[in-house]
């Protein structure tokens, strides 16, 4: 049996090494934010959820086959973590069965029968839940799921398997059959079932031919008792293999269907956290690369939401059939924020999350990247700039075409000339490779010079400054200005000296500490 709950025909490796980059992908948008709502303490679904959402998939179909999944798992939370609930338990129950691991055939038999036992009870449980709930699923994997469990696991399977579990207790002893070589050693030696070892009836009479003959070994006779297990084990050896390999399989079963089954209910913990917030979320629609697709409707930071009691300010946008999209304006006015929500619905839409919007709609792309600035580090042996450039170099070895880049005041560590004209060769570079870009810059010049050459294929993004110098962290499409208003926070920090004009905005106002206050 197979669980297919994140891919319709195979299953997910979990196993495999994640993708390049994830580490500052993880940094710049904050993941550890929102795998730790997902996971809410527990290790195994940290994990899980970790691998899931950082292997982007691009098939629409696979996205769409996952979202469809999660939809019945939000409608019956209850019964989805019942299973996986019974998925937990059948491999704690493993670790009560020591002799598994001997390496005695007939310890091995006898710890593999315990845990094949075992486990058909864990799936029995399993075979009823799908008995009772089929019926509230739709999606085409827990509908499978279902019905596999239903004809896979019938009554005729549990009462063949009960009667395979007698025989190999043994409780009439162990037949084995042998023949002699020619020089008198066993060979040959076949498991039999115990009914043959039965003597006929008028033999226990003592009346009729003998069919067969027998001797006891004294008891204090050890090589005797260790011949005679030794002889039991060569007997068992093969079928011992055999019971430990299908308590083995069951037992991947078990595994798999946890590991999958995880991210499902990972998804439920954000859910519920996103509800008792009330933010909105949505299921986005995925799309084909060609033709470019990226369009929102209030969306939100989810890394913000979780981690904040105040209502997170959402941006609406329409970036459709560009391949640019640069971002100006004010400081602290929303941009970085921004920035971070359109890669995290990117990642949870490709790994068939809902994200924290009304409505996000978007092409798929190969890989989400992230090349954001970096504090100052005085461990560093060179430059800022000579570190980012580094990292710049990184990201060129490891991205494909049709990925999504996203740039947050990179290259700034220069003057403004040295850093415009850096930040267009990458970009175009990056562009000339069916690279979508997505650039938050303080740099005019490097704005200025694509709203001159490339305004049909860029989008151009400003935050809000508003009269009296407040921030309302709204996005608007417009041309970029020429000043990120720093002024405004150099007043809101204190900074305000005697002789400096006093500022228009009537909500500042001189404390008497010669500071200044937001009325």
């Amino acid at each position: 049996m197979k669980a297919h709950l994140l891919f319709e025909d195979h299953d997910f490796d979990f196993g495999a090494e994640l993708p390049p980059g994830h580490e500052d992908l993880t940094q710049d948008l904050e993941l550890a934010i929102l795998l730790q709502a997902m996971a809410l303490g527990d290790k195994f679904l940290l994990d899980a959820s970790t691998r899931v959402l950082l292997t982007a998939i691009e098939d629409e179909g696979a996205i769409v086959y996952r979202q469809r999944i999660l939809a019945d798992c939000i409608a019956e939370p209850d019964i989805i973590r019942n299973i996986y609930a019974i998925a937990v338990a059948a491999l704690e129950d493993r670790r009560g069965f020591w002799g598994y691991s001997s390496q005695n055939p007939t310890s091995i038999l006898s710890g593999a029968v315990n845990q094949l036992e075992a486990s058909v009870g864990r799936l029995r449980q399993l075979r009823e839940i799908a008995d009772e709930h089929a019926d509230k699923f739709h999606s085409d994997g827990l509908v499978r799921l279902c019905e596999t469990l239903q004809r896979d696991l019938d009554d005729e399977y549990f009462q063949t398997i009960s009667r395979h579990f007698k025989q190999l207790r043994f409780r009439e002893g162990v037949v084995i059959s042998a023949e002699l070589d020619r020089s008198n050693n066993g060979v040959g030696f076949v498991l039999r079932s115990p009914g043959e070892g039965r003597a006929r009836w008028r033999q226990r009479l003592g009346i009729g031919p003998r069919y067969s003959y027998s001797f006891t070994i004294p008891p204090r006779d050890e090589a005797g008792g260790q011949a005679l297990a030794d002889l039991g084990n060569r007997g068992v050896n093969l079928v011992a293999n055999a019971v430990a390999q299908s308590a083995d399989h069951v037992l991947s079963y078990f595994t798999l269907l946890r590991a999958e089954l995880g991210f499902y209910v990972s998804c439920l913990n954000l859910w519920d956290q996103l509800v008792a917030k009330g933010a909105a979320a949505s299921f986005p629609e995925p799309l084909p690369w060609q033709p470019l697709r990226l369009s929102s409707t209030d969306l939100r930071d989810v890394c913000l939401t979780l981690r904040t009691e105040t209502r997170v300010i959402g941006n609406d946008f329409d970036a459709d059939g560009r391949s640019m999209v640069i971002v100006t304006g004010a400081n602290s006015g929303g941009k970085s924020t921004f920035l971070r929500s359109v890669g995290l619905a990117q990642l949870m839409m490709q790994c068939g999350m809902f994200v924290t919007a009304e409505m996000y709609r978007a092409s798929t792309c190969s890989g989400v990247f992230t090349h954001f600035i970096r504090e100052e580090d005085a461990s560093m042996t060179s430059g800022r700039l000579d570190e980012e450039l580094s990292r710049m170099s990184t990201i060129a070895d490891q991205i494909r075409p049709r990925a999504l880049m996203l740039f947050n005041e990179s290259f700034a560590a220069t003057n403004e000339r040295e850093g415009s004209e850096i930040g267009r060769q990458v970009a175009r570079a990056l562009l000339d490779a069916g690279i979508k870009v997505i650039f938050v810059t303080h740099q005019y010049d490097f704005a200025e010079s694509f709203y001159e050459h490339h305004s049909g294929s860029t989008l151009f993004l400003r935050a809000e400054r508003q009269s009296d110098g407040q921030r309302n962290y709204k996005l608007v499409a417009a041309e970029p200005l020429p000043t990120s208003f720093g002024e405004d926070l150099y007043y809101q920090l204190g900074g305000w000296l005697d002789d400096d004009p006093v500022p228009g905005s009537p909500s500042l106002q001189r404390t008497a500490t010669g500071g200044s206050k937001v009325g």
